[in-house]
């Protein structure tokens, strides 16, 4: 990312991204989490997983800024800096490095690049030589970087799939308004059928103009309007689950599950539930928004207050939702039919839903946008500055590239939303969910950034939390081969339907 770039973000802005993130599509499954997990283990794994990821956030935030010059402006550039470095410098050293001693040029090519913190290798050759001083120039090759390509591999891939599932979750909202509005028009006596294809490239077509926005910076206000829809679909959603229970309702309890299927969907509501709170993969990059010179602590306390807020909605959305509706708790509380029910507030609720998962898509592609424009720009440097004027729109400029690559990532996530709608719960068995990036990285640049040595108390106790948590990711991994498994049997591409 461009150093010089203007940082105009706040801790609002920031908690905006942040809480929008957080949201991702546990909305709508919450309820359905806690009627898997009861009364007790629901809340319990709620306020212990969040207090976790609280934790594991809170030590990120640090990773912002290194000992050398740039800023970590993305979570891979963080653990490159501090668990391994992978650069190309031309530098000048005496006695072919005997002494070990780099001498450091006035251009500031070199920065300390031997030391045993650092934990890292090197190799070198020679491109040149000075024989007037007796000294030579060499390019080293220092490795490392291994863990900074694995972090960038594994945050990609789980933000593509999450734009992937952001496209499958906004068609079924779409088909939901369609689908409410049908059952009202028959008075309930007539099932609809209804495709999912035009819905999915209608909310392509929008995230393509979206999508031009160049930068987090420049989608503030998409995570505001994000955030007020949510706040609107959990209002509404209580409202429906209070009135429900107000009026005695409740359903019975699924008993076409066996306990077989009990156990594993236990384990995909607890993987539902920590992947609602490890938005990790996005954090540096929200936090190279912010324009105050103290970034950590702004961020920690955009943290903070979202983690707070946001799990005080989801126990209202999912206790209230299982109050209401009991063991057969439906993925999404407003998928809720009513003989004489408000079917103008389900419209607005779906449309909120809808508006909210617009905002999330663009949160969670900007990384990637970012990323692929850097390589780009690095390797052709004429793709940052091609623009063209728009017709009738004065001063303002497309860039090229931005709306080619763009494009094409849009029309992607597409296809394979339509073609292969659990294509996130693949990402997840592939990345273990979100261990790696929600808590492996994070403590593992903590250890490193604070010299804590092995086997001392605190490094035990960080290690263990590290363990913890990849046992959660585990038993989420399972219970998400479990839920493909099935889902598979009915499974046909660019055929998903109500």
């Amino acid at each position: 990312m461009e150093e010089d770039r203007p940082r105009t973000g706040t801790f609002w802005t920031a908690s905006a991204h942040i809480s929008s993130a957080m949201v991702g599509t546990i909305l709508l499954s919450v309820a359905w989490d806690i009627a898997h997990l009861g009364w007790i283990a629901g809340p319990a794994a709620m306020c212990l997983i969040s207090f976790l990821c609280y934790c594991t956030s809170w030590l990120l935030c640090d990773c912002y800024d290194s000992a050398s010059p740039d800023r970590n402006c993305t979570y891979a550039d963080s653990v490159r800096s501090i668990l391994g470095m992978e650069f190309h410098y031309c530098v000048v050293a005496s006695h072919y490095f005997g002494s070990r001693t780099l001498i450091k040029l006035p251009i500031n090519f070199c920065i300390q690049m031997y030391s045993k913190k650092c934990r890292v290798t090197f190799n070198y050759v020679i491109i040149g030589t000075l024989d007037s001083q007796n000294i030579s120039i060499f390019r080293v090759i220092f490795s490392g970087g291994v863990k900074a390509k694995a972090c960038a591999f594994i945050q990609y891939l789980t933000i593509f799939g999450m734009a992937v599932e952001i496209m499958v979750t906004a068609s079924w909202r779409m088909m939901a308004i369609k689908d409410t509005n049908c059952y009202h028009e028959n008075n309930g006596e007539k099932e609809c059928s209804i495709l999912s294809n035009p819905y999915a490239i209608i909310f392509g077509i929008t995230e393509i103009l979206l999508s031009q926005i160049p930068d987090f910076d420049g989608i503030w206000w998409v995570s505001i309007v994000s955030v007020v829809m949510f706040f609107t679909n959990s209002l509404i959603g209580l409202g429906l689950a209070i009135a429900r229970v107000a009026a005695g309702r409740k359903d019975e309890s699924n008993e076409a599950e066996s306990e077989t299927q009990k156990i594993w969907r236990s384990f995909q509501a607890l993987g539902d539930i920590a992947t609602a709170y490890s938005f990790s993969e996005i954090l540096i990059e929200i936090q190279d928004t912010i324009k105050s010179p103290s970034k950590s602590k702004t961020m920690k306390k955009a943290t903070f207050w979202s983690t707070v807020v946001m799990t005080t909605l989801f126990m209202l959305w999912g206790c209230v939702g299982y109050a209401a509706l009991g063991d057969a708790t439906p993925y999404n509380l407003t998928d809720l039919t009513f003989d004489d029910g408000p079917f103008w507030l389900l419209y607005i609720a779906n449309a909120a839903c809808l508006i909210n998962l617009v905002g999330q898509y663009q949160i969670f592609s900007q990384p990637i946008f970012a990323f692929v424009e850097e390589q780009a720009a690095n390797r052709w440097p004429r793709t940052r500055d091609r623009e063209t004027p728009l017709p009738g729109l004065g001063h303002y400029k497309m860039n090229l590239f931005r709306l080619v690559w763009r494009t094409v990532f849009v029309i992607l996530t597409t296809v394979i939303s339509m073609a292969f709608p659990r294509f996130n719960d693949v990402v997840k068995i592939i990345t273990l969910g979100f261990w790696p990036l929600a808590v492996y990285f994070p403590v593992e640049m903590y250890i490193e950034r604070e010299d804590i040595k092995r086997w001392s108390t605190k490094w035990v106790c960080l290690q263990m939390l590290s363990m913890a948590c990849l046992v959660i990711s585990i038993m989420a991994t399972v219970g998400s081969i479990a839920g493909l498994k099935d889902d598979l049997k009915d499974y046909r591409p660019f055929r998903m339907s109500t």
